[in-house]
């Protein structure tokens, strides 16, 4: 398949998926549509390589997701970081709910190692299920190697679906609150911060023509590297992802005024990076055949539905203790199958489709996106791959 063929047809799909999330309201997320139909092309005539052949390499897709990550960054601030403790309860509530249905109802079903392979994968991403599955292979279990993998792949086929039903839930209710004026301090408050000066502090001083969209480019790389290097040290003491430390360093990189609040945005590349970030999510199906699928399908249904229901119950807990709504709560915990960055994607293509308005979509975007987006870092970059490292010693 040439270069450019394989590049149309997979920004085609992509195109598709919005049409679909338009066209539903957001009841189909774009996302779940694209995998779909990616599940459907590497099973008819699509290459392996399909991604990799229309130009967008792991390589390339792993730069983009720095960019991407510390530019997410930039949409917080030190004080909405600090305010997000509960959210950062929930999440862990949900995957407390998740190990102890699996743990509990899963072993007396489908046995024990069978559940350790499928917990951290299903609350985690890519780099859980590589660990259980290299586990697995070890201990000489060739078909839950697989099966790790799998679940990680198809996890989000329940997620996308739920979170958008969730999240609708929870904007109905704030746009309500809005529009009665129960959140109109909120806005004013929201109106305050948008009037103040949104570009990088330290350079407001430099002439405009210096200016550049490579300005922007070289100091959200710069963040990112800062991230990797301080991983890098602190790896002998504690493993702490990169991509962990990229979101903590754009939101300091803001504050502090070395980056601009949405800085992707104002250098014209992030239409661009979103692109490449979802090609290389969606490129992770292709290890799904029909075969494996038919293989595993019984066991794969009922970890993810017991995982569904375990994280519900548990997330309801702990949202009601905290005074969280209950769809806000359980979004939050879906975040678990699939993280970033899907959590974006769907968020604010539910917050589009329920509004016009610029004002209701901004309140929108500060009541539900920074939940969204730590409850994903909080549990696929973070606590799967600790429960992995625990996990893998029980093969």
């Amino acid at each position: 398949m040439s270069q450019m063929f394989a590049l149309v047809l997979i920004v085609l799909i992509l195109y598709i998926g919005d049409v679909v999330a338009a066209r539903t309201k957001a009841w189909v997320p774009s996302i779940f549509v694209c995998a779909v139909l990616f599940l459907a092309g590497y099973w008819t005539f699509f290459p392996e390589d399909i991604v990799a052949v229309a130009g967008i390499p792991p390589v390339v897709a792993t730069a983009l997701m720095y960019l991407l990550i510390v530019n997410m960054g930039t949409l917080l601030s030190l004080q909405e970081l600090k305010a997000q403790w509960k959210t950062i309860l929930i999440a862990l509530g949900g995957i407390l709910g998740v190990v102890a249905f699996l743990l509990s109802f899963g072993t007396m079903l489908f046995g024990f190692q069978a559940m350790v392979v499928a917990v951290p994968p299903l609350v985690g991403g890519l780099v859980s299920s590589l660990i259980m599955s290299e586990g697995a292979a070890d201990a000489g279990l060739v078909s839950l190697s697989v099966f790790a993998i799998v679940i990680y792949v198809m996890q989000g086929f329940a997620g996308y679906p739920l979170t958008s039903v969730m999240l609708k839930k929870e904007g109905k209710h704030l746009l309500g609150q809005i529009r009665s004026g129960e959140l109109k301090s909120v806005d004013d408050e929201g109106k305050g911060t948008v009037k103040e000066y949104e570009g990088a502090k330290l350079f407001k001083k430099l002439p405009e023509q210096y200016h550049t969209s490579y300005f922007i480019f070289f100091r959200l790389a710069f963040t990112g590297f800062l991230a990797y290097f301080v991983s890098t040290l602190l790896e002998p003491l504690v493993t702490v992802s990169p991509m962990v430390l990229c979101l903590l360093f754009g939101v300091i990189g803001r504050s502090i005024g070395f980056l601009e609040k949405q800085a992707l945005q104002k250098a014209n590349g992030f239409g661009f990076a979103m692109l490449g970030l979802m090609l290389y999510v969606l490129d992770g199906l292709r290890n799904a055949t029909p075969g494996m699928m038919l293989d595993i399908i019984y066991l794969l249904v009922g970890s993810i539905l017991l995982a569904v229901i375990g994280m519900y119950i548990f997330s309801f807990i702990v949202g009601k203790l905290l005074k969280v709504s209950k769809a806000m709560a359980y979004a939050i915990s879906l975040t678990a199958f699939y993280g970033f960055p899907a959590d974006y994607v769907i968020t604010n293509e539910v917050i589009n489709s329920l509004t016009k308005d610029p004002k209701e979509r901004e309140i929108l975007t500060s009541h539900m996106l920074s939940p969204m987006l730590v409850g994903g870092f909080v549990t696929v970059t973070i606590v799967s791959v600790i429960l992995a490292g625990v996990f893998v010693n029980f093969l």
